[in-house]
């Protein structure tokens, strides 16, 4: 039986994850400035109505347009200056973009005073803090899966995916709070501001604590390092480990980097369409726009803020239950169950708006959504994606299916903006037809798990390989 050091493991995925904290905070920080957007940067420019909810789609969700470029930059940056190399290039992205989108007239013009002329800076910062989140939601759960023995790293890597609820629930309290110091002019005048920066905090935290991780003991022997890989290897494990681990990673390394499709386009195909459903099931329609969304249903906007924090506990909650049934369950089975509660809740959430209820009926389709997802779509498919590419393609896929993630996710936050403003479907279905697209693309993700992805718990990274076949470059 290996003997491990698990406070180490646990540290280093600990300090690795906060990246994921930053992705959370990031994405979701935006759901407390939407209104403000609106206010100061869009509505003064007295566009039509399809035009006005096109721009206001496109400022809160330009951010995912820097995310695509990082996730993009992942594999090249991965292998230039390592996993955490391109972990501190994302950390000083995250600060950027934090504090510009605070004060985008910065050096351009008077704080407060440049109006709707002040959006297009804006969008720049939210994209150079996108192209952090694309950074680290490839690089902090490559990290993590490479210094992770087998047994665990199921658990480890969901570390990732309950930082990034934790920096989503941190956030909704965060802008819950800074909401409260004023009325409603306050926040839409200066208010923003406080919830887009309080981002530089975690941001300069992240930043501290990378210096002291060292890098994964696979990149080192992708750099042909094979001493400072070992060092690392013992440190996690015992010296027996170490060693068969590492001639199991160097016998995967005889080549270092094998073209894109050597394993064949199954891998590379499963790896997209997880990330594509993972966001077609709707889950950042609810994060981006959860406020929006119980406005909608008649509640003011302080309590529209007030249950997105509920759905924020929501999230942590039954992603701590992922952690605990990931390396138990499997992962297919909780993909398809998740794909089942998502479908559920997202019918029911449209039907609610359709009939104009105005109780607690939203709220608890929502939470039991978001419960569905943070048990399987939300942590599963990162740990998928961790693990499923072969070594010597690793880089290059794991950032081509991040990509295509946040793609996706542009589409649908982008795309919800003008679903959810059409007059004429509202006048059909009241803001309900944008949940019942998401139920059925619940029901095609579920079905999709069952029909083409493996089952990885408990495999090496090494021996998933095995799962793929082989052909010569």
């Amino acid at each position: 039986m290996a003997e491990t050091n698990p406070r180490l493991v646990m540290g280093l995925a600990v300090i690795a994850s906060l990246g994921g904290l930053l992705f959370g905070y990031d994405t979701a920080v935006i759901s407390g400035a939407v209104s403000a957007i609106d206010h100061n940067f869009i509505l003064p420019r007295g566009l039509p109505e399809a035009a006005r909810d096109s721009l206001s789609g496109w400022a809160v969700s330009s951010a995912l347009l820097g995310c695509v470029i990082g996730a993009f930059l992942g594999g090249p940056i991965s292998n230039a200056m390592g996993r955490k190399g391109g972990l501190i290039v994302a950390a000083l992205m995250f600060l950027a973009g934090s504090l510009g989108s605070a004060v985008p007239e910065f050096g351009l013009g008077p704080i407060g005073g440049m109006g709707p002329a002040a959006l297009t800076p804006f969008i720049v910062y939210r994209i150079i803090g996108g192209i952090g989140v694309g950074l680290a939601s490839m690089l902090a759960p490559l990290y993590i899966a490479e210094i992770s023995p087998p047994a665990d790293r199921g658990r480890m890597v969901t570390l990732q995916q309950i930082a990034i609820v934790v920096g989503i629930t941190l956030v909704y309290f965060v802008n819950w709070a800074i909401a409260s110091q004023g009325n409603e002019s306050w926040g839409l005048s200066v208010g923003w501001r406080w919830m887009l920066a309080s981002e530089a905090i975690p941001a300069l935290l992240f930043l501290f604590l990378l210096i002291f991780v060292p890098d994964s003991p696979r990149w080192y022997m992708l750099k042909g390092e094979k001493d400072k890989a070992r060092a690392v290897l013992r440190r996690l494990t015992d010296e027996v480990t170490a060693r068969l681990t590492l001639a199991e990673i160097e016998a995967t390394l005889v080549e270092r980097s094998r073209p894109l499709l050597s394993f064949g386009g199954k891998v590379i195909f499963i790896g997209i369409m997880l990330s594509v459903f993972q966001q077609f099931i709707g889950i950042n329609a609810v994060l981006y726009y959860g406020p929006q969304m119980f406005q909608n249903a008649g509640f003011s906007a302080n309590v529209a803020l007030l249950q997105t924090v509920v759905v924020g506990i929501a999230l942590l909650v039954f992603t701590l239950v992922a952690l605990v049934t990931v390396d138990r369950w499997g992962r297919k089975p909780l993909l398809i169950l998740g794909g089942a509660i998502q479908a559920v809740s997202m019918f029911a959430l449209g039907v609610q708006f359709s009939i104009h209820a105005t109780n607690a009926g939203p709220l608890i389709a929502a939470v039991a959504y978001i419960a569905g997802f943070s048990l399987s779509w939300g942590p599963v498919t990162w740990v998928m994606l961790a693990e499923i590419f072969p070594n010597s393609i690793k880089g290059k896929a794991m950032a081509i299916a991040v990509a295509a993630q946040w793609i996706a996710n542009l589409f649908i936050s982008w795309s919800f903006k003008i679903l959810d403003g059409s007059s004429a479907l509202n006048a059909i279905a009241n803001h309900a037809i944008a949940y019942w697209i998401y139920g059925v693309m619940s029901i095609l993700a579920a079905l999709f798990v069952w029909r083409f992805v493996p089952e990885t718990k408990q495999h090496s990274l090494e021996a998933i390989e095995g799962f793929w076949k082989k052909r010569d470059a």
